[in-house]
């Protein structure tokens, strides 16, 4: 986008003259912007977007600024508008330097003949809408050498002009910036390949835990064939984990574009809380995520998987902004305040929020005002395209992003859309019945203890009722601190089974030590996808058996049954029964 200042533009602007009147120029004043990197890190203010010169021509070549034309290494040219095809009239000996051209294959020659085939010519457009409007341009454009060898030029080009207003000859510094350029696309083709990583990961996770679920549900229905309700509900798990699989393959295909996609009617409430696992595994175990969802949430018409993709976006730079950790908070609510709507240009009506709040490192007001625009970063690992990505969706979905920060205090972003047209309240039901824990008196007295912890539910749920038929006492979390929370309640267990890989604070392997600090013989049983993530086996994990997802429930039998036969029968002990 060509922005210089443009002739009845520049006439109300205070002249900058030099020379005695010699020349005028008209001052940049963060006026400039073009495509191209600026390596002032701005658009510039004090020097000279347009110039006026006293006397025009090219024969006065004993003065100092000749001299030092010819001895700069930026290479400089002008060419002469007023002659057909605006040829390039003088070039200093860095031109040649760059381009390899001698003086008498330049001269009188228009600029185009350095492009080439892989020049966009879309830039080109642009170079010439400016010479049509008399701005001063910069653009990063791909010109070539006389040998044919490409190379990125970093062009500034402004207009030149005599004391009455003529067009005389414009005026073009230039810079190779091809290592830059080609060190840009080397760090973004890393970015691409360790977001693909993290994304690999975080599949083979999620499906290690869905193939977890069948294949445990399948053989609870192989074993309790006579069972018909029991064989049936471990059916209906096994079902439903395959449809989340299916989901999963098709939000993978739609990230992959192929597959096509389509606003639908959806709540943002229930959004949030079926995508939270994958959040709280993005945000890591350092940060801590709590929703504040609006009861009764209206809905809005939003293409899931990209909302999906935008709240992840918008996650990871919270995170990112929190490098010591801290608290984030995914918050839903309504608006309708009409002057608020005004200043966001939205027509009045009610309008669905959803923000993410964080207590990171926030940002100044300059920066804030950048931070969607495309390759705009603060952030050393980072293409600067997560935000750009995120206000096109909600620009795209008749929405607007709003985004309030404070430096040390922390950032809110705030994504607004417009009702489904069909608007309602709709209350989200309940996603899950939890199953109360039955202390019976032979319960609290005849079994063995155990812990089973995991921050998925339908694996937790599928190894909890497996156990739990097996006649174990079962106390199941979703966390290490959970965990710790039913042992000082409940006091101690006789086996522990935990994941590794948990959000918050706390993961398997400390968990299991820091129960071995209070039990220091109780048998720990860890399950993981990722074998390592396991320590050495010495000291405090010496005794940590392992068993990698997904798992065989008649292995998970097994491994229990060796592990309580070696343990000392301590259930009756230290158990404190609640009621």
């Amino acid at each position: 986008m060509t922005t210089g200042s443009s002739k009845d533009e520049r006439e109300r602007l205070p002249g900058d003259p030099e020379g005695g009147g010699q020349s005028v120029g008209i001052p940049a004043a963060g006026k400039l912007e073009g495509s191209s990197y600026n390596p002032l890190g701005d658009p510039g203010v004090r020097h000279w977007q347009a110039s006026q010169i006293s006397r025009p021509g090219l024969d006065e070549r004993g003065n100092i600024f000749f001299a030092a034309i010819e001895m700069t290494r930026m290479p400089m040219v002008l060419t002469d508008p007023n002659q057909p095809d605006n040829p390039i009239v003088f070039v200093n000996r860095a031109f040649l330097d760059l381009t390899q051209y001698r003086e008498d294959e330049v001269l009188g020659r228009n600029c185009r003949f350095l492009q080439g085939e892989q020049t966009d010519q879309n830039t080109v457009a642009e170079l010439r809408h400016a010479v049509r409007e008399q701005r001063a341009v910069a653009v990063d454009i791909l010109n070539y050498k006389a040998d044919g060898r490409p190379f990125w030029n970093g062009l500034f080009t402004g207009p030149v002009f005599d004391a009455e207003g003529k067009l005389l000859y414009w005026f073009a510094s230039q810079m190779d910036i091809t290592r830059r350029r080609v060190s840009e696309q080397s760090y973004l083709q890393a970015q691409k390949m360790e977001a693909i990583g993290q994304l690999t990961a975080g599949l083979a996770h999620d499906f290690n835990n869905l193939l977890q679920v069948v294949a445990g549900n399948l053989e609870v229905a192989t074993s309790s064939i006579d069972d018909r309700e029991a064989s049936l509900q471990a059916i209906a798990r096994a079902q439903l984990a395959g449809d989340k699989a299916g989901k999963l393959t098709q939000q993978l295909l739609s990230f992959a574009r192929k597959q096509r996609l389509e606003p639908k009617r959806l709540n943002l409430n229930a959004l949030v809380v079926e995508f939270s696992e994958m959040l709280v595994r993005t945000l890591g175990d350092k940060v801590d995520l709590h929703l504040d969802l609006k009861p009764g949430l209206p809905s809005c018409t939003l293409d899931a998987t990209h909302m999906e993709m935008s709240l992840l976006n918008v996650l990871i730079n919270a995170r990112d902004a929190m490098p010591r950790g801290g608290r984030v908070t995914i918050a839903t609510s309504t608006l309708a305040d009409s002057e608020r709507l005004e200043r966001l240009q939205l027509p009045p009506g009610t309008y669905v929020v959803i923000c993410v709040i964080d207590e990171g490192e926030g940002m100044p007001p300059e920066v804030a005002e950048r931070a969607t625009e495309p390759f705009f970063t603060t952030k050393g690992p980072g293409t600067g395209l997560g935000l750009a990505m995120v206000h096109g969706f909600v620009q795209q979905s008749l929405g607007r992003l709003e985004i309030d920060s404070t430096p040390q205090k922390g950032t809110t972003i705030r994504m607004i859309f417009p009702l489904a047209q069909q608007s309602g309240i709709e209350m989200m039901g309940e996603r899950s019945k939890g199953q109360g824990l039955n202390w019976t008196p032979a319960a609290i007295l005849g079994r063995r203890t155990i812990l089973v912890v995991d921050d998925s539910h339908d694996v937790r749920e599928l190894a909890e009722t497996h156990l739990r038929a097996l006649g174990y006492r079962v106390l199941a979390a979703q966390s290490g601190e959970e965990a710790l929370e039913l042992v000082e309640r409940y006091g101690d267990i006789d086996l522990l089974f935990s994941d590794i890989i948990m959000p918050g604070g706390m993961n398997g392997i400390r968990l299991a030590e820091i129960i071995r600090e209070r039990q220091s013989t109780v048998p720990v049983i860890l399950a993981t996808g990722y074998m390592n993530e396991l320590p050495p086996s010495t000291g405090a994990t010496s005794g940590f058996a392992v068993l990698s997802k997904p798992y065989r429930l008649s292995d998970l039998t097994e491994r229990v049954r060796l592990a309580l036969e070696v343990s000392p029968r301590q259930e009756a002990a230290g158990f404190q029964h609640e009621g």
